[in-house]
């Protein structure tokens, strides 16, 4: 909450003068479909000039009303029909053309935005709430669709009538022009007061959303935990006052927006009374004819009406630029780890030779508190390693470095002899197999979840990696077999099947570097001794990495690591650690003897 907190404070606290300008980071995106922009700017235009003619035709049939010559009325009401009929046409080919693009757009912009966010590293996600992403991605991009799927051409349309309209309104009447133009300044006034307000309530308004939309995702992916704790009453508590301020800040903004319509709109319709007023007495005084009255009279509700319109797009664009804004957050968005701008290739067969070379680290949400503190690790091509030590102390962590998830603060970790930061890291990511201890299942079929591991594997070669791991006997017990969907994070599965289709995949990806992250640690005694044989069978030959608190199943590794503190304090095997003492003795008598002393 805390971390939510300071992030929607921190995008409080932008200065709101340039947010209008965010808007100008859509160029991009509309630049390649420079066609069908002109395409519907044709539209536009057709559609404008349309309805800017059609008072002319009007002002030619009321003062033809008198005339001997019935064909020449008839002439002008044809004209009529078929300026109503060209901008009928007009206005569905700009909305097909102005949607189109739109949708275009909008799906480019989802598709940037995502495709730079999966590759962020998790220290990214340190930063800001999953949640808010999935609500910029959605919600915010739907608001920049409404916007140039709608908003801008009608804006734009306006615009062309406003000034359209203007010109030939001076060119009816220079006089009645000079009256309505000094109304003017009484409008322009309003819209820059609360439109500068109606700004900051727009962007406030967006950030309450995406707070509400966190709230939902974190408590929806953590259902289980939250009615266990029974903790369903708080948890509402805090979605609803999300949500209600949330609503008590959209509140605030269709407050504002709803006043600026009414003085707007009341400003130019009591101009245009006035105007009317004026013009009435001259046609009476022979001044001007009734026609041109009317003709100015319709091209001033135009002007009005596009005016009133502006000042409510107005609102819609400053809630698009804060959409905006948000998004081209994420697409600048700095990772903390970041691949060379000249990548060292990765080695042509890699061994799976690993140095950590005196290296320091500490997590950027707990700064004061070090995860590895001058760790110095050699491990060699075709090794098994076992990590092992109390919780907190850096095991993971090693994983999560070697996979370079996290940069040392200090030191290095090198693979066949290449630092890690010299080299991609989808390159050297592909020569690793990772089995985590929160194993994690997609909402697809058992078949796929263990495909996930290597995308070409034959149906064949997915079934061999379940029988290894053990998973064969119970995906055939599923209703479809291996073509059985499993459910969002593998609802349908126990916690043991699960760490056996995630052991499933990391055999079917064949690496030569092994992580197993607490790999058996959800199994029972007959699965887990079925597993560890594969494991054994699948660790020949192989670079393997265990992360285990069950001193049982590292028993049988080349060498044990003993970590506390983020530093290693012993290394060895299980007999010469256990006749050594210290800390892994004191482990190994808790665990098999059930007695710490």
């Amino acid at each position: 909450m805390a971390r939510n907190a300071a992030a929607t404070a921190e995008m409080r606290d932008r200065d709101p003068s340039k947010r209008i300008g965010a808007l100008a980071a859509l160029a991009p995106f509309l630049m390649p479909y420079k066609g069908l922009m002109a395409a519907a700017a044709a539209a536009l235009f057709l559609t404008a000039a349309v309805s800017l003619t059609l008072p002319l035709a009007v002002r030619r049939v009321i003062d033809n009303f008198g005339a001997e010559n019935g064909e020449i009325l008839d002439r002008y009401f044809m004209a009529a029909l078929l300026i109503t009929a060209l901008l009928a046409v007009g206005t569905g080919l700009r909305y097909a053309l102005v949607t189109k693009l739109g949708e275009r757009v909008v799906a480019d912009i989802r598709r940037a935005v995502f495709d730079r966010v999966i590759g962020m590293s998790p220290a990214f996600f340190e930063r800001i709430m999953t949640g808010e992403v999935l609500s910029r991605i959605t919600t915010d991009t739907t608001l920049i669709l409404s916007v140039i799927g709608s908003s801008i051409s009608i804006a734009l349309r306006n615009l062309l009538i406003f000034a359209g309209g203007l010109v030939l309104m001076l060119a009816t009447s220079p006089k009645l022009t000079g009256l309505v133009l000094l109304i003017v300044p009484l409008i322009i006034v309003p819209i820059l007061t609360l439109g500068r307000r109606l700004r900051r309530l727009s962007r406030d308004n967006q950030d309450w959303i995406a707070q509400s939309s966190g709230k939902a995702s974190e408590a929806l992916l953590s259902v289980q935990a939250v009615q266990a704790f029974t903790h369903e009453t708080a948890t509402r508590s805090d979605f609803g006052a999300a949500t209600e301020r949330s609503y008590e800040s959209a509140r605030q903004r269709i407050r504002v927006r709803a006043a600026m319509t009414v003085i707007v709109i009341f400003l130019v319709f009591t101009g245009v009374v006035c105007v009317l007023w004026i013009g009435a007495r001259d046609v009476r005084g022979g001044g001007m004819s009734a026609g041109a009255l009317v003709q100015f009279v319709i091209y001033s509700v135009m002007v009005a009406g596009a005016v009133g319109a502006l000042s409510e797009i107005w609102g819609e664009l400053q809630r698009a630029a804060g959409a905006t804004e948000r998004l081209v957050e994420l697409l600048g968005a700095s990772d903390p780890v970041q691949d060379p701008a000249d990548p060292a290739p990765l080695p042509g067969r890699v061994t799976g030779d690993i140095r950590f070379e005196n290296v320091d680290f500490v997590y950027p949400a707990r700064p004061d508190v070090p995860a590895l503190h001058g760790f110095n690790l050699h491990i060699e091509a075709g090794e098994t390693v076992a990590l092992v030590g109390p919780s907190g102390a850096g095991k993971t962590t090693v994983i999560q470095m070697l996979q370079r998830f996290y940069d040392p603060v200090s030191g290095r970790i090198l693979l066949d002899g290449t630092a890690l930061t010299d080299m991609r890291r989808d390159n050297f990511r592909r020569v690793m197999a990772l089995v985590p201890q929160d194993p994690v299942i997609f909402a697809t079929s058992a078949r796929e979840n263990i495909r996930f591991g290597r995308l070409d594997a034959s149906d064949a070669e997915v079934e061999a990696a379940a029988r290894t791991a053990a998973a064969h006997e119970f995906i055939m017990a599923l209703p479809e077999g291996y073509a059985s969907e499993v459910g969002e994070r593998g609802v349908m599965l126990s916690g043991g099947q699960k760490q056996r289709i995630a052991i499933a995949r990391a055999i079917l990806r064949d690496a030569p570097v092994l992580l197993l992250d607490e790999a058996t640690s959800a199994l029972d005694a007959e699965s887990e001794r079925a597993v560890q044989i594969a494991v054994d069978k699948l660790a020949e030959g192989r670079t393997t990495i265990i992360v285990a608190h069950r001193l049982a199943t590292v028993k049988k590794a080349d060498r044990i690591i003993v970590m506390e503190a983020g530093r290693i304090v012993a290394t060895g095997t299980h007999d010469s650690l256990v006749a050594e003492g210290g800390l892994y003795a004191r482990l190994a008598k808790l665990q098999f003897t059930g007695d710490a002393a």
